[in-house]
């Protein structure tokens, strides 16, 4: 007879330890788990998507689904519309064909759009910027040639991110008029900064990406459901179906490598209506005992992992880093955080009447209908978000202040407000929105990889080369990822193989 030969033991699946539930932390985990790796992802809020999500208002308008922040992205951020498609959102959070922003000057009363054509970079722009109202037609042609300079310079280049955007744009002929309705008004709003606060090297980032790499590259995508339905519902139901175990309402508290050379997970506090089980890949402290697999109960409060990818704020990171596990990690309590405070207005009858818009001449910086997202029916243009990047002088101010300041502005700046009735006024507050883009912030921001074997850095505050957007977090979750499989993590994103902007 001939023998047959024993069955190979099935190999078990390295382990990994995701912290943090927002965008970066969710790519992290879909990517290990699709690099064939037992995921476990522990988020401290009850929800997932970070600080890009959406809550129930009981309004006097009827029950709202409010999103937190007016969070959009451009055609040119390939690793967010390739982590929607991951998740099956692409379709709920769509493009616009061309780029078309209204801009509206409110002590003019005058109003513009910015559009672009089919033509080639630069051209795409130009018969757009020609007409632009509210700049003069010397103050076009400066913009024009700062514009052309941008393409010389280099936003990796350290001694870029020493200098401030204000001061380029004055070496270049840029009046403040010009700053405010044109580089701040777009400035502004992805880097959540005034030019005098900005970094030159991430502000040619943006605007070479946005402006000068491909024709379509600025298109505007907004999300026409709330953001809670993609960055919590769809993403957990990729996790799930990606066989990642996602433990909400449960935070790390420690970190401690062992002598073998994987990481005990010490956590703390478990979400009812959370998932209750680990995974029979993470053996737990308590119960089963070390080395058996098995289920473990609401007592557990250890993982064991291979690898562990830290994707939480950077001052949380900072408190979870063993000793000498980044150089100078104090360097992390360095990087400043900027604000963001949103206005939220329902009113009795539209007022609104494009989807979004960019405003001059008054407090207000961009205005978007989120009537349908909401869930409020009747027609569009009845709830009205001011999204207030850069916000630090008001981000305490009480919500009575915010109201009289913010209503008599929407009324001369939307003529169908000033006779509308308030039917439910709010604000939301984000203080720590983003980090701050400030001169030198670049030499502050680690890469994924730190000192320690098995640990990884995720997050938009990571070195990503961009600033603080949802597609600066999706890039970091899949460097993390990459490099925590074994990958090069100065790869491109997988999803960011297409050229930006080009269709």
């Amino acid at each position: 007879m001939t023998a047959t030969a024993p069955a190979a033991p099935r190999r078990a699946r390295p382990r990994a330890v995701v912290a943090g539930g927002g965008l970066a932390g969710i790519t992290a985990a879909l990517a290990l788990a699709d690099r064939g790796h037992a995921v476990t992802l522990v988020e401290g809020r009850p929800r997932l998507g970070g600080l890009a999500f959406s809550f129930r208002r009981d309004s006097p308008a009827g029950p709202l689904t409010v999103d937190n922040g007016q969070h959009v992205y451009l055609r040119c951020c390939t690793a967010y519309r390739g982590f929607l498609h991951r998740i099956g959102g692409a379709d709920l959070a769509p493009l616009q064909p061309r780029l078309d922003v209204p801009v509206l000057d409110a002590a003019r009363g005058r109003q513009a759009r910015i559009r672009r054509t089919e033509l080639p970079v630069p051209l795409h722009l130009a018969a757009s910027m020609a007409r632009y109202p509210h700049l003069t037609p010397g103050e076009r042609a400066a913009a024009a040639r700062a514009t052309l300079a941008l393409r010389g310079l280099d936003p990796a280049d350290p001694a870029l991110d020493e200098r401030d955007f204000a001061g380029w744009l004055r070496e270049r002929g840029q009046s403040p008029r010009a700053v405010e309705a044109l580089w701040d008004l777009i400035g502004v709003a992805t880097l959540n900064a005034r030019a005098q606060d900005v970094s030159l090297g991430l502000a040619a980032m943006v605007f070479r990406t946005g402006l000068l790499t491909g024709r379509g590259a600025a298109d505007i995508g907004v999300p026409r459901v709330p953001l809670g339905e993609l960055h919590d519902t769809l993403a957990r139901a990729a996790l799930e179906k990606a066989g990642v175990t996602v433990l909400l309402g449960t935070r790390v508290r420690r970190l401690r490598r062992e002598h073998g050379g994987t990481w005990r997970v010490v956590l703390a506090g478990r979400a009812p209506g959370g998932t209750d089980d680990a995974p029979e890949d993470f053996p737990v402290d308590g119960s089963p005992r070390e080395g058996e697999h098995g289920r473990p109960g609401r007592e557990a409060r250890e993982l064991s992992a291979e690898r562990v990818v830290l994707a939480v704020p950077h001052d949380a990171a900072h408190g979870l880093l063993p000793a000498g596990a980044l150089e100078d990690a104090g360097r992390l309590l360095r990087i400043g955080t900027s604000p963001i405070l949103n206005v939220h207005v329902v009113y009795d009858r539209p007022v609104l009447r494009e989807p979004f818009l960019a405003a001059l001449g008054t407090p207000i910086q961009w205005v978007f209908d989120r009537t349908g997202p909401a869930g409020l029916p009747g027609p569009p243009g009845r709830y009205v978000a001011l999204s207030q990047s850069a916000a630090g002088e008001e981000i305490q101010q009480p919500a009575d202040v915010l109201r009289k300041r913010y209503l008599p502005e929407l009324a001369r700046l939307l003529p169908e407000a000033a006779d509308a009735r308030v039917v439910d006024f709010f604000v939301t507050r984000e203080r720590a929105a983003t980090f701050a883009p400030a001169p030198g912030v670049g030499r502050l921001r680690p890469g994924p990889v730190t000192r320690a074997p098995g640990l990884f850095l995720a997050g938009a505050w990571t070195a990503t080369g961009w600033p603080a957007t949802m597609e600066g977090a999706v890039r970091s979750g899949l460097a993390a990822a990459r490099a925590a499989a074994g990958g090069a993590p100065s790869d491109p994103p997988d999803q960011a193989r297409e050229a930006a902007g080009r269709r």
